[in-house]
């Protein structure tokens, strides 16, 4: 037998323990095609909130009574497939729960002599690949010019703001601590960071963009993204990856009117998933790797250890509790 993590209620507001239940279930058997994988790590991650609402999105919601599912990293400890051993550590989009069956076409192997395992749920995943994309392909940052990012020391801004001064830009960081905003500047080399929770932000990126705004990477909505908008230059780009700060809304938000800023300026907003990309994510997973072992790249993980802790791991998102990726630590890797 084995656990596993469901979701038993529709969250209204913040989700609470009470939303998600335990559940003992028996450890699946691989057919021809398939292997059993043990999980390693789990990641949680803020979009996980919009498909815990009986709603339309870009991903179906979660089913009441199902297994919750994220990206995994695990270790393959049965196989009846020619395309994976015994040991192999790979990753895939797999349940919340200690072991996993997954045909060939759910999971790839990954390389854990360029970085480890769990790297691969972060900057050589789908979290680097979202910051790329959405940075590379719509902010399309120029040299000399200015960016600003918003969830600025989570898993996706951090990598935005290192791909950007990669670009040869200043980069303004938002973010909600003191500590955070160190390690914006002091480690990954932001121009200036700004804590929302105790600065003035419209006069904050007043000084901090002097010569206003090329590129708003934006993860968090809100006030904080109304307040880049009088300070967006003549055809500026807005990726939108996110607005975790309305997620929990009960209402609808309503903050400034964004038409006439994008029509005064020329500027391009756009949203967008990474899945948009698919195509090219081996173009993209080559180019992180490359600028992770040049060093031009670091990353940083919150890690939560054991099964156990995953809800309060996802928990700790809304309470911006992490920085860098958040995972779970299920199990180690046996060699």
């Amino acid at each position: 037998m084995q656990q596993q993590i469901k979701l038993v209620k529709r969250p209204v507001g913040i989700p609470t323990e009470k939303d998600f239940e335990f559940a003992q279930v028996p450890i699946g058997e691989p057919v021809k095609g398939e292997v059993l994988v043990r999980t390693v790590y789990i990641s949680v991650d803020p979009y996980l909130r919009g498909r815990m609402n009986d709603v339309k999105s870009y991903v179906p919601p979660f089913e009441l009574n199902t297994v919750i599912s994220s990206g995994v990293i695990g270790q393959v400890v049965e196989s009846k497939s020619t395309r994976f051993e015994k040991n192999d550590i790979v990753t895939g989009m797999l349940g919340w729960q200690q072991y996993s069956v997954a045909g060939e076409s759910e999971i790839r192997k990954v390389d854990a002599t360029i970085a480890p395992a769990s790297a691969y749920l972060s900057v050589l995943g789908l979290t680097g690949l979202t910051a790329y994309f959405g940075l590379l392909e719509i902010g399309q940052p120029k040299e000399g010019e200015t960016v600003v990012v918003s969830g600025a020391a989570g898993a996706v801004g951090s990598m935005v703001g290192q791909l950007a001064k990669i670009k040869g830009t200043r980069v303004v960081g938002i973010a909600g601590s003191d500590e955070k905003v160190n390690y914006l500047i002091n480690k990954l080399g932001f121009d200036a960071a700004i804590n929302y929770k105790t600065e003035n932000v419209k006069e904050a990126l007043k000084k901090a963009c002097p010569n206003g705004i090329d590129v708003y990477y934006e993860n968090v909505g809100g006030e904080i993204g109304d307040a880049v908008l009088p300070l967006l230059n003549k055809f500026a780009r807005i990726p939108v990856c996110g607005a975790i700060s309305t997620y929990n809304n009960k209402e609808a938000d309503i903050g400034l009117r964004v038409q006439s800023y994008l029509i005064k300026t020329s500027s391009l907003m756009k949203g967008f998933t990474v899945g948009d990309y698919s195509s090219r994510f081996q173009e993209g997973a080559e180019a992180l790797a490359g600028w992770l072992q040049e060093g031009k790249l670091q990353y940083e993980e919150t890690v939560t250890d054991g099964f156990e802790h995953t809800i309060d791991a996802f928990l700790d998102l809304f309470k911006g509790a992490n920085i860098g990726k958040a995972v779970v630590k299920v199990a180690e890797i046996e060699k």
